[in-house]
C-alpha cells in the first residue's frame, strides 16, 4: 500500500454526471489499495452535503470552495497571456498551498491528476526527485474547444478557438511530461497521438465503466412519467421518450434543442403520444423554454432509474461529444433500447443494431425511434443485448486496473513533475 496524491476538478461525489462518475469510481479503486490525499473543488452548493462521503475515503483532503460565476470572471485575464483560461478558472492559492505541504510531510508515491486543469498544481516543482505523475485526461478537451468553435458565430468562436489551441499546447506538454496518461476511448488516444505525436508510448486508453448491479432494471420501481406532468396534460397510452445529462452543459443543451426543432415534430405525427422527457440537474433557460405538452424538463431528480427504465426509448442526439457516453452504458444497463449519434456508438465497444441503434441525422432518428415503437419485441431485445454487453464488457474495476501497473514505480525511475 502506497500514499497517492489525487488531483480532481470537481468532488468525485455524487456521480451525477459524467466526468464525477469516472473520477469517483477511480477514488474508490486507489482507495482500496492506497492511502488518498485528495485535492479538490466544490463547484455546486448541492455537493456540500456529500463532502463527509468523499473525505471518509481518503487519509487527508483539500477541498476548495469554487463559485463559477467568479471563477469565469477570473479565468478572462488568461487573455492577457498565453494561457488557458481553464488554468485560471482552476487556480486556487490554498489548493496549491496545501499540496505543496502535503508532498513536504508525507512520503507520496505517486500523483494522480484527474482532468488536464489540475496539472498545475504539482508543475513546476523542482525541489528534489518528485512522485511519478499520472494524467486521466479522460478526453481530449482541446478538441472539444475547437468543436465549440466551429458550433458558434463571433465572438465565441474566437474564444472557443483560443481556448483549444492554448489548451493543446498545455496537453502536449503535461503528456511529455508525465510517467504515463490516460485517454477514455482508443479513438480519443489515436485523436490525441496525431496532434501529439512526441508522446507516442507515453499515452495508453483506459474505458469507462458502469456499476450494472446499480443500473439493472427492478419489477418494484415505479414508473415517474404518469406523476412527472399534470393529470389534465396526459395523453392516454403515453410514450415516453428520454434524454438524461446536466442540462447546464453545452453539448447536451444543443442536443434537447435540436431534439424538440427537428426530430420531436416529425414523430409525433405517427406518435401524437409521445413526450420527451429532459432529465438532469440545472436546466439552462434555453432547455426550460422548451417545456411544453409535448416536452417535460424535469431538472434534478433523486434518481435516473425509474426514468430510464420504464423508457419507450432512451435517445442521446449528440452533436458533439467527445469520448464515451456515460448515459449510453447507464441506459444499457437499464435494458433500454437507446438511439444516438452515430460518433457516440462509435466510441463504445458495442454491435450497432442488435445492441444499440445509431442515427445521423434527424430523419434517420425519426425512423429508428419509429421502428423500435412498431415493434415492441425487438425493441425489448435491444435492450436485453445492450445490458449483456454492459455487463460482459464494461466493469469498472477491469478497466481502472489498467493504472494499477505505472503506480509502484522504484526511486530510480521517479521523473521529474
Amino acid at each position: 500500500m502506497g500514499n497517492l496524491l489525487y488531483l480532481v476538478h470537481r468532488l468525485p461525489y455524487p456521480p451525477n454526471k459524467g466526468d464525477k462518475v469516472r473520477s469517483y469510481h477511480l477514488l474508490k479503486h486507489l482507495a482500496r489499495q492506497h492511502h488518498v490525499y485528495l485535492g479538490t473543488f466544490v463547484d455546486d452548493p448541492a455537493d456540500e452535503a456529500y463532502v463527509e462521503v468523499v473525505r471518509q475515503l481518503c487519509q487527508d483532503s483539500h477541498i476548495a470552495r469554487l463559485t463559477p460565476r467568479v471563477a469565469k470572471l477570473r479565468s478572462l485575464s488568461g487573455l492577457l497571456t498565453r494561457q488557458a483560461l481553464g488554468l485560471r478558472y482552476y487556480r486556487n492559492a490554498g489548493l496549491q498551498s496545501w499540496v505543496r505541504q502535503t508532498l513536504a510531510d508525507q512520503k507520496i508515491d505517486a500523483i494522480v491528476v484527474f482532468s488536464s486543469v489540475m496539472v498545475q498544481y504539482v508543475n513546476g516543482m523542482s525541489d528534489g526527485i518528485a512522485p511519478p505523475v499520472l494524467i486521466d485526461f479522460v478526453d481530449v478537451d482541446s478538441a472539444k474547444w475547437t468543436q465549440y468553435a466551429a458550433n458558434h458565430s463571433w465572438p465565441m468562436s474566437w474564444l472557443y478557438g483560443r481556448e483549444g489551441k492554448r489548451l493543446l499546447a498545455y496537453e502536449r506538454e503535461a503528456a511529455a511530461r508525465a510517467r504515463h496518461s490516460f485517454f477514455v476511448t482508443e479513438n480519443e488516444t489515436a485523436l490525441f497521438l496525431k496532434m501529439a505525436p512526441e508522446c507516442a508510448n507515453r499515452v495508453t486508453p483506459m474505458s469507462n465503466g458502469v456499476d450494472a448491479d446499480y443500473f439493472s432494471p427492478d419489477p418494484a420501481r415505479i414508473s415517474p412519467f404518469a406523476l412527472a406532468v399534470p393529470r389534465e396534460q396526459l395523453q392516454q397510452a403515453e410514450i415516453p421518450l428520454v434524454f438524461t445529462g446536466a442540462m447546464d452543459y453545452w453539448p447536451n443543451i444543443d442536443a434537447t434543442i435540436w431534439f424538440v426543432s427537428d426530430i420531436l415534430p416529425a414523430l409525433r405525427k405517427t406518435w401524437p403520444q409521445a413526450r420527451f422527457y429532459i432529465v438532469g440537474r440545472s436546466p439552462s433557460p434555453s432547455v426550460l423554454a422548451l417545456a411544453s405538452d409535448s416536452v417535460v424538463v424535469t431538472g434534478t431528480v433523486p434518481d435516473i432509474r425509474p426514468y430510464l427504465q420504464h423508457a419507450a426509448v432512451v435517445v442521446a442526439p449528440l452533436r458533439v461529444a467527445r469520448g464515451i457516453q456515460n448515459k449510453l452504458l447507464e441506459a444499457m444497463a437499464m435494458a433500454r433500447p437507446v438511439v444516438a449519434t452515430q460518433s457516440c456508438v462509435d466510441a463504445i465497444d458495442v454491435h450497432n443494431g442488435t445492441e444499440i441503434l445509431s442515427a445521423g441525422d434527424a430523419h434517420d432518428f425519426v425512423d429508428k425511434i419509429d421502428a423500435l415503437l412498431k415493434a415492441p419485441a425487438w425493441a425489448a431485445l435491444v435492450g436485453q443485448s445492450g445490458r449483456q454487453r454492459v455487463v460482459s464488457s464494461y466493469s469498472w474495476p477491469a478497466h481502472l486496473s489498467g493504472i494499477d501497473r505505472y503506480l509502484d514505480v522504484p526511486p530510480s525511475e521517479r521523473v521529474s513533475a
